[in-house]
């Protein structure tokens, strides 16, 4: 898991990444802004933790919720996008 950290840490930099095992099989997965405090946290399973495609979907949510966070993007952009993309789709599969 230390390599795991790490890279997290890399890819969410300048946010500190804490992993802390919860004994059920999940971490929980906090960032923590220059000044220590945590901005997210999450309960992922280790299984996500260990795969690598799984890992990089992981780290792309983080990065979206973060520019949420940060104000950089809002919610309801998200949802637009994805319904534009949802009916580029559905016409491509016509």
């Amino acid at each position: 898991m230390e390599s795991v950290s790490l890279l997290l840490n890399e890819a969410l930099a300048p946010y500190q990444v804490i992993l802390e095992p919860l004994g059920t099989g999940n971490f929980t997965l906090s960032l923590r802004d220059e000044n220590g405090f945590q901005v997210l946290q999450r309960t992922t399973p280790a299984g996500q933790l260990q795969d690598q495609r799984l890992l990089v979907d992981l780290v792309d949510g983080l990065q979206r919720d973060l520019r949420i966070a940060e104000g950089r993007l809002q919610p309801c952009v998200i949802a637009a996008w994805q319904h534009a993309r949802q009916g580029r789709e559905l016409s491509a599969s016509l």
